[in-house]
């Protein structure tokens, strides 16, 4: 089955408003980011995100923030985006806040089809007491706080319990990938980006290499094409246009 599509405007025509979207990446590291810009000229307003972060000042996800598009995030990580932390404090926008491993197994166990899971991860915190603000009034004040979570001990120990997640669309960025929607990511880009196209009802690939079915050796394949249903060619340019979160150089 040939996945591919001709433009980043089509493989995103069907997000609409309302759309929840996973979303591959972790800072400015395998982050979609022409998908998300296909995204942003769609117009597609009160987007639910699930990703590890919200992106950058005017880079990734940071561009749908400044547009006033994200009407909800869960994630783990608020900070390098000064846009993301002012929605956020003055209730523009709402946010859950999970640690960083409980959220990639809830993108994994919403792919697999579990409904939830035991994790130690958050015992004795507020993650499982709850009360961590999701949104604040425009005074600063908590409008809605995190409920608590079901805890249980197992072998005397005790876990809490969080749900799976899943999403309407997963949009991701892979290094190759085949006309089939089968995946190889490069290096970090690894993260999160498997797990996010796994929990996608439908998933949307932009990969920087199109290879032929059958030129990827299996060992190579990090994500089967099952778990993909559109895949979009990347230009050279775009392949090669990749930002950096944080510049750092020797002193000579």
């Amino acid at each position: 089955m040939d996945k591919v599509v001709t433009s980043a405007d089509e493989a995103v025509a069907a997000i609409c408003d309302g759309a929840s979207l996973a979303v591959g990446g972790f800072g400015l590291c395998g982050v979609p980011t022409v998908l998300i810009e296909a995204v942003l000229r769609r117009g597609a307003r009160d987007l639910s995100v699930v990703s590890n972060n919200c992106g950058v000042d005017g880079g990734g996800l940071g561009l749908l923030l400044a547009a006033h598009r994200i009407r909800r995030v869960t994630g783990s990580y608020v900070g390098e985006n000064k846009e993301f932390a002012r929605q956020y404090l003055t209730g523009e926008v709402e946010v859950e806040l999970t640690p960083q491993g409980t959220l990639a197994e809830r993108l994994r166990a919403g792919g697999c089809g579990i409904p939830a899971f035991y994790t130690p991860a958050g015992v004795g915190t507020q993650i499982a007491e709850g009360g961590i603000p999701r949104r604040h009034h425009p005074d600063g004040s908590v409008a809605v706080a995190s409920p608590p979570k079901e805890t249980r001990v197992f072998g005397g120990r005790e876990f809490l319990l969080e749900e799976s997640i899943t999403t309407d669309v997963a949009l991701v960025r892979a290094a190759r990938g085949d006309r089939a929607g089968n995946l190889m990511f490069a290096r970090a880009a690894r993260n999160f980006n498997p797990l996010v196209a796994m929990a996608g009802r439908i998933t949307i690939a932009e990969v920087e290499e199109l290879v032929e079915p059958g030129t990827l050796d299996p060992d190579e394949v990090h994500l089967p094409g099952i778990f993909v249903q559109k895949v979009l060619p990347l230009t050279p340019a775009q392949a090669a246009d990749k930002g950096i979160e944080k510049r750092t150089v020797r002193t000579r």
